[in-house]
């Protein structure tokens, strides 16, 4: 390790120590939570662990030791899910969201069918954890990369929502869409949302995703979609040629201080949830360094 990475990582060491909460302090946490996306080596033991040593005070699943199927791993199985709960609640936390891969913009009905059982399965998770929210997509089509949705995938959407919202209601989840792909600008997602109209459904605000595919400045989101944010994703990121490269919390373009003032300026309730895209991107830096570097950039954001 040259001598500026074990600087780098012997500073965020101090300040896990600086931040470490013990039982006594549970209450006086940040509300940040971090993405199982970013830590796809881990065992659930190692995250809760980290969690708490670093002052979180939710994580979100999305994937558990690369599985993405988050129903089908034994530590949500019927003999387990007891125990992890136990666990999270032991040290303090909470299960932020948990997130599937359902998208409502499917057109053909037998992939459609599947699309929304699998939401189902997803909610049918979150109810047990205790959780409040079961991420979705929208587009299931094979349309170009930024392009506006049509009026016909907008109403898909909008009709897989409502029937989501439907049955995640008696459940006390709520199904949240993520501003992403083809669903990042606010005059599309406040329109699907408005026809999805249910108090059941709401949205993932991935703040990376409307400013830098979007081109939408934070404080102008938050003004137009701020009654439906319900949870957030939060990175970072620099210009690559004609793509972005993702770079640890405060270093790259996103003006992510300011998306955190936005949120706050309407009284926003939930959490800033870091997403580092370790699974996708296996190159980025290492969660150890990723996550507590953002719960230290966090820190100073909110205090």
């Amino acid at each position: 390790m040259e001598p500026t990475r074990r600087a780098f990582v012997q500073g965020l060491s101090l300040t896990a120590a600086a931040l470490a909460f013990s039982k006594d302090q549970k209450t006086a946490r940040l509300p940040i939570a971090f993405s199982t996306l970013g830590c796809p080596a881990w065992d659930l033991k190692k995250i809760l662990e980290f969690a708490e040593n670093h002052g979180f005070s939710a994580v979100e699943l999305r994937g558990l030791q690369g599985n993405l199927d988050l129903p089908s791993h034994p530590a949500f199985g019927h003999e387990q899910i007891d125990e992890t709960k136990r666990e999270v609640a032991a040290r303090g936390l909470k299960v932020a969201s948990v997130c599937s891969s359902a998208r409502m913009g499917e057109a053909d009905s037998e992939k459609r069918a599947k699309e929304l059982a699998d939401g189902r399965r997803f909610i049918d998770l979150a109810a047990s954890l205790g959780a409040p929210y079961v991420r979705v997509f929208g587009d299931g089509a094979a349309i170009e990369k930024g392009a506006a949705p049509g009026e016909e995938l907008k109403s898909r959407v909008a009709a897989g929502l409502y029937e989501m919202g439907g049955y995640a209601r008696p459940k006390n989840v709520t199904v949240i869409i993520e501003s992403h792909d083809n669903f990042t600008s606010s005059a599309t997602l406040s329109e699907v949302l408005q026809k999805a109209d249910s108090d059941h459904v709401g949205l993932l605000w991935d703040a990376h995703h409307t400013f830098a595919t979007a081109h939408e400045e934070p404080e102008i989101t938050v003004q137009k979609l701020g009654p439906w944010i319900r949870h957030t994703h939060l990175k970072d990121s620099i210009t690559a040629g004609e793509d972005r490269k993702y770079v640890l919390t405060g270093r790259g373009t996103v003006p992510i201080k300011r998306q955190v003032d936005a949120l706050r300026s309407i009284g926003y309730k939930g959490f800033y949830c870091f997403e580092w895209e370790k699974v996708w991107h296996p190159e980025l830096e290492d969660p150890e360094i990723a996550i507590a570097d953002y719960a230290q950039v966090m820190d100073g954001y909110l205090r």
